[in-house]
């Protein structure tokens, strides 16, 4: 009687256990904050820029899982016409719980309103979202 009780305990551990390590939904597996424009030394830049001036695309990422991910990190930027004027990605793996503030770099040619749009994905090919994406608004002049 107690083996069977010391065995049912034991199944009911292992099962909360296995089900709460894969109860991530896909927008649960990563998270992206604190979305960003930066210098090329990381300090912070508003949102109005200039024509021919560097800028680089940041956020934090941070995979929520105790299993490592395979990312992408992609920005595509917008003009006013919702026309796509520049797209870039990193791709790379985090391990378990890691956070990494990737960036990509942008020099608009034209001034105008522009949006950069950053999703963080499985990959290229499986493009299954890990975190929801973000959105900044730039001003060139």
């Amino acid at each position: 009687m107690i083996v069977r009780i010391l065995s049912a305990l034991v199944m009911i551990m292992f099962l909360v256990t296995f089900s709460s390590a894969f109860a991530l939904n896909e927008l649960e597996r990563a998270t992206m904050n604190d979305p960003r424009l930066e210098n090329a030394f990381g300090q912070p830049v508003d949102d109005n820029v200039n024509v021919n001036q560097q800028i680089q695309i940041s956020a934090d990422i941070t995979n929520n899982q105790e299993k490592s991910q395979n990312f992408v990190y992609l920005v595509q930027i917008k003009n006013e016409n919702d026309f796509v004027v520049s797209l870039g990605w990193i791709s790379g793996q985090l391990t378990p719980n890691q956070k990494l503030n990737p960036s990509l770099s942008w020099t608009p040619n034209d001034s105008g309103e522009f949006v950069a749009e950053i999703f963080v994905w499985e990959g290229l090919v499986n493009h299954s979202a890990l975190a929801n994406y973000s959105e900044i608004n730039i001003f060139v002049s």
